[in-house]
C-alpha cells in the first residue's frame, strides 16, 4: 500500500500532464502534415502529435517516481477533463450565435471546437488505454529490471502505450472518412514520430527523474500493487 504522505511536485506534474493532454487534444487534431524526407519521400503525421507525446513522458515520470497507484489517479484527472472539455465544446458550438457575430469567424469555431463525436470518442478511448498501458508496462518492466536501464523502461512502455493509443484512435476516428491508405500513412507516422520523441527526450527524463526521486525521497517500486484500472485507492 502507498503511503497518503504529501508530495513537493507530484501535483505540478498532474497539472502539467493535465494541460499537455488538453492543449494536444483541442489544436491541431484536424491538421495533418507532411514534410519530404531523402530516401523515405513524404512524411505524413497530424500536427497535434507534435506535443501528445509530452504526456507519455509525465505519465513516465509519474509511474518511475511515484508508482502506478499514484500515476492511475492522473490518468482518471486527464480522463475527466478531457470528457468535461468535449462536454463544454459541445455547449459552445451549440448555442446560437449573436447576429453581429462574423460568419466565417463562426464556421471556424465550430470546425476547430465542434469535434464530432467519433473524435471525441477515441480521442478518449485511445488515451486511456494507451495511458494505462505504458504505465502498466513500465510499472512491471520497473521490477524485472530492478531498477536499472531507465531507458529500456521509457521507450519500451511507450512502444506499447503508443501503439495502443494509435491503433484505438485513427480507426475510430477516420473509417470512413479518410481514405484507407491516408489513416495507415497517418498512423504509421504518428507512431513514428512519439516514439523517436521519447526517445530524443530520454536524456531530459534522466534528469527529471534524477531531481525528484531525491528532492522527494521516494522511488516507488510497484511489488504489492493492485493494477486493476477501475479504482482510485492506493
Amino acid at each position: 500500500m502507498q503511503s497518503e504522505r504529501r508530495f513537493k511536485y507530484y501535483d505540478l506534474i498532474m497539472a502539467v500532464f493535465v494541460t499537455v493532454l488538453l492543449c494536444s487534444n483541442l489544436i491541431g487534431v484536424h491538421k495533418v502534415t507532411q514534410f519530404r524526407l531523402p530516401i523515405f519521400g513524404e512524411f505524413v503525421f497530424g500536427a497535434g502529435v507534435l506535443f501528445f507525446p509530452i504526456s507519455y513522458l509525465f505519465g513516465d515520470i509519474l509511474t518511475e517516481v511515484y508508482g502506478y497507484a499514484r500515476s492511475r489517479r492522473v490518468i482518471w484527472a486527464g480522463f475527466g477533463a478531457m470528457i468535461f472539455a468535449s462536454f463544454m465544446s459541445y455547449i459552445v458550438t451549440s448555442l446560437p450565435s449573436a447576429e453581429t457575430m462574423d460568419q466565417t469567424r463562426e464556421a471556424a469555431i465550430e470546425m476547430i471546437f465542434g469535434q464530432t463525436p467519433r473524435i471525441v470518442l477515441a480521442s478518449i478511448l485511445g488515451f486511456w488505454a494507451g495511458e494505462f498501458s505504458n504505465s502498466f508496462v513500465l510499472a512491471k518492466m520497473k521490477i524485472l529490471t530492478a531498477g536499472k536501464w531507465l531507458w529500456t523502461r521509457t521507450i519500451g512502455s511507450t512502444f506499447a502505450g503508443e501503439a495502443v493509443d494509435t491503433l484505438i484512435f485513427y480507426p475510430i476516428a477516420f473509417v470512413g472518412i479518410w481514405s484507407t491508405e491516408q489513416i495507415i500513412s497517418v498512423m504509421i507516422g504518428n507512431y513514428c514520430l512519439k516514439v523517436l520523441w521519447e526517445v530524443l527526450a530520454t536524456p531530459f527524463t534522466y534528469r527529471i527523474v534524477a531531481f525528484l526521486k531525491r528532492v522527494e525521497s521516494v522511488d516507488f517500486y510497484d511489488t504489492d500493487t493492485n493494477f486493476n484500472p477501475f479504482i482510485l485507492a492506493s
